[in-house]
């Protein structure tokens, strides 16, 4: 995929992922995420081999629920004008919903139904679906687009795909 920047650190190109792209990238990236799931020991997933990391599992859990809240906001974007996303609570959330005790598999099935999801939301929209705004909560509050969310969502895919790697691939 094409892009004008990437991300610095896990160098995926996002910035000028065109919608179709957008909507692409999304299932395909989630079913990078599912394979490391389901092909990967449970105890391996679990385990917390880099300090002050997630385990691989725990961002398998974030990720379900960044696709689940992304699509969220993205339909909240059309029926509000300038709607305030709320705060994912991300850290917390790992705590409470006790991410690293999950169940693989069905973290993994609910990744893939999360991708499809936003993936077929995003297809739906005309341009002026893509066009609406909301404020954005992270890493500061700022107006974005739901075309910038998409691609948002993208990298966070790719990026946490690149987590997990580190996690479960340490360099020898």
């Amino acid at each position: 995929m094409r892009s004008v920047t990437a991300c610095e650190e896990c160098g995926y190109g996002y910035d000028s992922l065109a919608r179709q792209q957008i909507v692409d990238a999304l299932p395909e990236l989630a079913e990078q995420i599912c394979s490391i799931l389901t092909r990967t020991p449970a105890t391996a997933l679990r385990a917390h081999s880099r300090p002050a990391s997630w385990s691989a599992l725990e961002y398998g859990c974030h990720v379900r629920d960044v696709l689940r809240i992304q699509r969220e906001r993205v339909l909240l974007a059309q029926v509000e004008d300038v709607p305030r996303f709320v705060s994912m609570r991300r850290d917390e959330r790992a705590i409470e919903e006790k991410y690293n005790e999950q169940n693989p598999a069905a973290v993994a099935t609910a990744i893939s139904a999360g991708a499809r999801d936003l993936a077929d939301t995003l297809a739906g929209f005309d341009d002026a679906a893509w066009l609406r705004i909301g404020i954005y909560p992270w890493p500061e509050s700022h107006v974005r687009t739901v075309e910038w969310i998409g691609r948002r969502t993208a990298h966070e895919l790719a990026h946490h795909i690149l987590d997990c790697h580190r996690l479960l691939d340490p360099p020898e």
